[in-house]
């Protein structure tokens, strides 16, 4: 059996999980999604030590960061082979978040918004919380063009600014705990979050910034969360960890969210059911209700926390992956990319529960195809994965001073 890939920078998914990237230490790949099958390479470069790489949509336009330059970000149009502008910033690129109006990027202590079309700097964030691991989301769709960091260092606090119209929106008061991850849905209306414990992810209200719904993931230990992705009906939200268990909960539960019990009627002679396990059922769903009112808070808003609808136990537990939902062959699949380079294809069963792997690849470049989908063996003692799946923490090396906004280049308005 061969051993995981350790060459593995980078790996994300597009903001329509319609393409793959990976940057590896010898270059980078993009890799198409629209087969069960096979993966098709759509490109790949021999760019050196790729540690972020992200496309806009199914477009040309590629933005990359690399370990020997890590301040500074390449524009680039891959089909035409040519490089559309460069900025250099103060300190280390931790990511870069793409939309068909914006470009985001994430040092640690701010954020810089530029115009997609011609790379100006339109605005800064400066002094935010230190955000080591470059935390943050910018809304796919422009129209509702939201960008979410982390607005604390010792609790959940999301801030939401727009970055459209450049100005602060709200403040969110997620969680007691760090934030560990935020996803907006393809609309962007609505932001998830997960603090660093992992055990409790809320759905939250772009507007005005309303709790409308709560899930759980776990009650006896925590996990670190490694991604937290939509599907693109905003269907389901699926949340991966360092557990080996990914969850996928299911959003049809009313806006007003699952932690706001119904009305319950006075008790009365329960009549006799034909499924007494019904019955049971029954009673104890209105018991819970009728005892949200004196009940501890906490314990009340664990009673009525969802569960998971369906879930998928992962091949290598504890090593970094990203994961996404999205038709692919006209079915809603899980999609799961792993930091070892494998990746993954499951089934969502319509009536929830276990989801089934229908296709196993791998993705490192010297490795062909898995042939039958067999699940690789346990992993190496002596391999530790790194922190994060998509932002592989780097190295700071000795460059020369860069200033802190670099003059706008002159630049080509890039094929969107």
């Amino acid at each position: 059996m061969q051993q995981p890939n350790l060459d593995i920078n980078f790996i994300n998914f597009n903001q329509d999980c319609s393409s793959l990237a990976i940057g590896t230490k010898t270059g980078y790949k993009l890799f198409s999604l629209n087969s069960v099958d096979k993966l098709d390479l759509i490109y790949e470069s021999a760019c050196r030590d790729v540690t972020i790489v992200e496309r806009l949509f199914s477009s040309s336009l590629l933005a990359l960061v690399s370990l020997s330059s890590p301040r500074r970000l390449r524009v680039c149009h891959f089909k035409k082979g040519t490089e559309i502008c460069q900025y250099s910033y103060s300190n280390t690129i931790l990511a870069v978040k793409l939309n068909r109006a914006r470009l985001v990027v994430c040092l640690e202590e701010s954020l810089y918004i530029h115009n997609i079309r011609d790379m100006k700097v339109l605005h800064t964030i400066r002094d935010t919380p230190p955000n080591p691991k470059g935390l943050c989301a910018l809304s796919i769709n422009s129209d509702n063009c939201f960008l979410a960091y982390p607005g604390s260092t010792t609790t959940g606090e999301v801030q939401l600014f727009d970055a459209f119209n450049l100005q602060a929106k709200l403040m969110i008061p997620a969680h007691d705990a760090p934030l560990a991850a935020i996803a907006f849905n393809p609309s962007g209306s609505k932001l998830a979050t997960a603090s660093e414990r992992g055990t409790v992810i809320r759905l939250f209200n772009v507007l005005d910034g309303t709790r409308l719904i709560e899930f759980r993931r776990g009650v006896k230990r925590c996990a670190h969360v490694y991604s937290l992705a939509f599907s693109q009906d905003s269907e389901y939200l699926a949340l991966s960890s360092n557990t080996e268990t990914i969850h996928i909960f299911k959003l049809d539960q009313s806006e007003g969210g699952a932690a706001a019990p119904v009305p319950v009627e006075p008790p009365k002679q329960v009549a006799q059911q034909d499924d007494a396990a019904g019955s049971w059922m029954g009673y104890l769903s209105k018991a819970v209700t009728a005892s949200a009112s004196y009940l501890p808070a906490q314990v009340t808003d664990t009673l009525n926390q969802s569960r998971a609808f369906a879930t998928v136990t992962v091949p290598s537990a504890g090593i970094p992956n990203i994961v996404t939902i999205a038709t692919l062959s006209r079915q809603t699949r899980l999609m799961l990319a792993s930091a070892d380079g494998y990746f993954y294809i499951y089934n969502i069963p319509d009536d929830g529960g276990d989801c089934v792997m229908v296709k196993q690849h791998r993705l490192d470049p010297d490795c062909s195809e898995g042939g039958n989908g067999d699940i690789p063996g346990p992993t190496p003692t002596n391999y530790t994965p790194p922190d994060s799946p998509a932002v592989i923490p780097v190295t700071q090396e000795e460059h020369s001073p860069c200033q802190d906004e670099s003059p706008p280049p002159t630049v080509q308005n890039p094929e969107i």
